[in-house]
């Protein structure tokens, strides 16, 4: 795992040390905390998430992929583990969301798509692909509703994810498995999915 994803790690954990522990959500019980009386709702949480996610993405893709391969030092590819590569700034989100899933936490987080490259980044339920469609008029809304699964209910949200490099615009434009290929800078590409555990379900 790369120094970049642990710090990714390393930012979402202490976000949800500092809030999540917080977290005030009906039906689910409080432990005693230093800030006593102090909470956020959990679409706050969500945003802060998000913002670390995307904030940590952005440096990656401006300040190493797009750096390094100016300065003909290492290129980024689809390969990166077999060729020795950086990986693509949506892999290097992708493998970011794996590591946070192992930590054991619950929160997920992953990029989906209208149009993706790999057919496994596609929405997988109604409720993503529903807002995957409103970022075409709303793409500065998160798109946000509840789910169950497992015994246990789970807030989720979905952000509008855009083209703002031209390393990403240029990588699905040319890609041979790309179902659309006129991208331009800051079109919505797809959207980011977080979900956040609320707790198990009331037998």
């Amino acid at each position: 795992m790369t120094s970049s994803n642990k710090l990714l790690s390393g930012a979402i954990t202490l976000t949800l040390v500092f809030i999540g522990a917080n977290l005030s959500l009906p039906g689910t019980p409080t432990t005693p905390s230093p800030l006593v009386g102090f909470s956020l709702p959990v679409e706050t949480v969500a945003d802060y998430v998000h913002a670390v996610i995307e904030a940590d993405r952005d440096i990656y893709t401006r300040h190493v992929v797009e750096r390094m391969q100016s300065k003909g030092i290492v290129v980024a590819s689809e390969n990166w583990m077999e060729k020795n590569t950086l990986p693509l700034p949506a892999q290097f989100l992708m493998e970011s969301g794996k590591f946070i899933a192992k930590k054991g936490i619950g929160i997920r987080y992953r990029l989906i798509s209208l149009w993706p490259i790999n057919k496994q980044n596609a929405a997988a339920t109604e409720f993503e692909e529903t807002g995957l469609g409103t970022f075409i008029t709303q793409p500065t809304r998160p798109y946000v509703g509840f789910a169950e699964a497992g015994g246990s209910r789970y807030f989720k949200a979905i952000y509008a994810d855009l083209g703002v490099t031209q390393a990403c615009i240029g990588c699905h434009n040319a890609h041979p498995n790309s179902p659309k290929r006129d991208f331009k800078l800051n079109d919505v590409m797809g959207g980011i999915v977080i979900s956040i555990p609320l707790g198990q379900l009331p037998n």
